[in-house]
């Protein structure tokens, strides 16, 4: 199938059928009928792909119904089916690595936005591990510090729901999947992020709103997603990476090669716990 028909003839597709077509083609070209857990992988986590187990197959995003490549330096534009083996003798899972996300400020609307995690949701993923770089509003987290999701402000003005579709948010991060984190990493933070549309940063004066908002990291990702994985049924893990200290909280000026190279400098460390979370999930 060429890119071209791949998202051919999709804008009058409801996000449901989408992505049943979408899981469908994903189990043809991995063979792979069923995946287990997803992850989505934001800046800085693309190399916690490789600790997972063995890699099945890799798909150009292009190949599948609703996915594109992705606008965004440090995003790959792949979607990869990794075989987990078990610790205690189970059958291997397979997880589905979502490399090719898609940021609400690409504007490509809310709906391409969420396509990943419904995707993963038809493919039979009972679980999703969103992960982000993100800048922090705690100056004791230092830049490779990664922060688990407690709760969220979303900051859009957007949903991914549509009509009267009225979907409970309450423990929206999994109390449970943050407990499994801790089983592997017990000092590991948690705090409240915000999701603001982007592309550009937060002013050190918006920063300062969200942290009165109750925020403690801020970012362009995961709330959306996460919305949208709770209403087709997802338990969720989120992970923030803190690239940087956010606008206001550090003197020094902000920048994506600054995301990307703190990222990199951490992937190995936060990719290995990634990994070991995964495979207790």
């Amino acid at each position: 199938m060429s890119p071209e028909h791949a998202s051919a003839n999709t804008g009058d597709v409801s996000p449901k059928e989408l992505a049943a077509r979408a899981a469908a083609r994903l189990a043809e070209l991995t063979g792979v009928e069923k995946h287990d857990v997803a992850l989505v992988l934001g800046s800085g986590w693309a190399p916690a792909a490789d600790l997972l187990g063995e890699t099945i197959a890799e798909v150009p995003a292009t190949e599948v119904p609703g996915f594109s490549l992705s606008g965004v330096p440090g995003h790959v534009g792949q979607l990869r089916s990794v075989r987990i083996a078990a610790a205690d003798g189970a059958a291997p899972k397979h997880a589905l690595i979502l490399g090719s996300r898609t940021h609400y400020y690409e504007g490509k609307g809310v709906r391409a936005v969420a396509h990943g995690v419904r995707t993963a949701a038809a493919a039979g993923c009972s679980m999703v591990v969103l992960t982000n770089g993100c800048g922090g509003l705690n100056p004791d987290w230092a830049p490779g510090t990664p922060v688990l999701i407690s709760d969220h402000i979303n900051l859009t003005g957007d949903s991914p729901l549509e009509g009267a579709t009225f979907v409970d948010l309450t423990d929206l991060y999994s109390s449970r999947l943050r407990a499994v984190c801790r089983e592997v990493q017990p000092d590991l933070p948690e705090g409240v992020y915000a999701q603001f549309r982007g592309p550009h940063y937060e002013t050190p004066a918006e920063v300062r709103m969200a942290g009165i908002l109750g925020a403690d990291l801020v970012g362009m990702s995961t709330a959306l997603e996460a919305i949208a994985a709770r209403e087709a049924g997802l338990e969720i893990l989120g992970i923030s990476l803190v690239t940087n200290l956010a606008a206001g909280i550090s003197d020094q000026p902000l920048s994506h090669e600054e995301v990307l190279a703190e990222g990199k400098a951490a992937a190995q460390r936060v990719g290995s716990m990634l990994a070991e979370v995964v495979r207790k999930l």
